[in-house]
């Protein structure tokens, strides 16, 4: 081996051509906390590394999260499971293990607005970039609107490949509108392909009985149905609204006494 001495100018050629570009530009800031610490030359050589898988995997969650278009930060740390009794937090937690994502299978939350849906959906979607997966995150009516404009274009084939590629599509607010005929027959043919290849996290305001009333097609409501429940999990959640509950907590709204005895009915 030769011993010519390895001055700074050298090394740094080195790590460029090893594209351990942070650490070339942080270099003299870890040996000098190197020998603040009096590392030894093992010791020194695994944290200049780790430094360097740090920055990288900084990045890779920075642009993970960034092509995955989440409306907000959400969060299961940040979820009141106290608003909202009807979740069982060990199921939540059982699925922020993301085992579903990896058998291709699908989730599914159900239940009137502002009851935390789209809160878990995006929850679930970052601990999935956080595991490395790639993740999309899109509202239906953007979704279907773009489906329906590249048909008309003769460009559906590409833009469907965009929602397929994803490891995890999460489509928010299903069922909210219902879908033209020709819309719900584009849904159908997004979730046929994506169907044991690749999950889906649907967010809906309607029971799944209700669905025929969305699409406005039994044929295709079942259809799609059949693939998204075949290998999938639901979770209802009941209860009030966030909004409506903090509105309560503000005095700003009062639930009236006729209001009350039917909840409780």
């Amino acid at each position: 081996m030769d011993k010519r001495a390895l001055s700074k100018t050298s090394i740094q050629k080195y790590l460029k051509r090893l594209k351990l570009g942070y650490l070339g530009s942080c270099l003299d800031t870890v040996l000098n906390e190197a020998k603040s610490a009096r590392l030894t030359p093992i010791e020194t050589l695994a944290y200049a590394l780790s430094m360097e898988v740090d920055s990288r995997e900084n990045k890779r969650l920075a642009l993970g999260m960034s092509l995955a278009h989440f409306p907000r930060v959400c969060t299961l740390e940040n979820f009141d499971f106290n608003c909202q009794t009807s979740i069982d937090p060990a199921q939540i937690r059982d699925l922020a293990r993301l085992e579903w994502i990896g058998e291709n299978k699908n989730l599914l939350f159900l239940g009137p607005p502002g009851v935390g849906k789209t809160h878990l959906a995006i929850a679930l979607g970052r601990k999935a970039v956080e595991a490395g997966y790639s993740v999309t995150f899109i509202t239906a009516s953007s979704l279907l609107k773009q489906l329906k404009k590249a048909s008309q274009a003769g460009r559906l084939d590409e833009k469907l490949l965009q929602y397929i590629k994803p490891r995890l599509l999460i489509v928010d607010e299903i069922g909210y509108l219902p879908l033209e005929r020709e819309t719900a027959y584009l849904f159908y043919e997004l979730v046929s392909r994506r169907y044991e290849r690749n999950s889906l996290i649907l967010t809906s305001n309607r029971p799944v009985g209700e669905w025929g009333a969305v699409f406005g097609e039994n044929i295709v409501t079942t259809a799609i149905l059949d693939r998204l429940l075949h290998h999938s999990e639901v979770v209802t959640i009941r209860g009030d609204s966030y909004r409506l509950l903090e509105k309560r907590r503000q005095g700003l709204f009062k639930q009236d006494e006729k209001e009350k005895t039917e909840l409780q009915v």
